[in-house]
């Protein structure tokens, strides 16, 4: 979780929200691996996420330059790119199981 997260979740909680909804807990618990790649072009780094269902998810950070390249901060981005796309796909799924139940 990051700090943005972390921020929002507690101000989430702070209000009172409690009606159905992902939170970064939930996302943390559909990550089974990790993995980064970085092609031999130096300054993309790629995250491969592999969910608890076998599904993957891909994240991906690159520099124009390669003197700014920097390894921790390319993983932390890719990383974060890939988690955004698991809040997608987790807040489709939760928004049907919210419409089947209502009909």
């Amino acid at each position: 979780m990051n700090a943005t997260e972390e921020k929002i979740e507690q101000e989430i909680q702070a209000k009172g929200l409690n009606a159905p909804r992902i939170t970064p807990n939930h996302i943390n618990n559909t990550i089974k691996d990790i993995e980064f790649l970085r092609p031999k072009c130096g300054v993309l780094t790629i995250c491969v996420l592999t969910l608890t269902n076998g599904f993957t998810v891909t994240g991906e950070s690159a520099c124009a330059s390669p003197e700014n390249f920097d390894e921790e901060i390319g993983r932390n981005i890719a990383l974060e790119n890939a988690r955004q796309k698991i809040w997608a796909f987790e807040g489709y799924l939760l928004k049907q199981r919210l419409y089947e139940g209502k009909h």
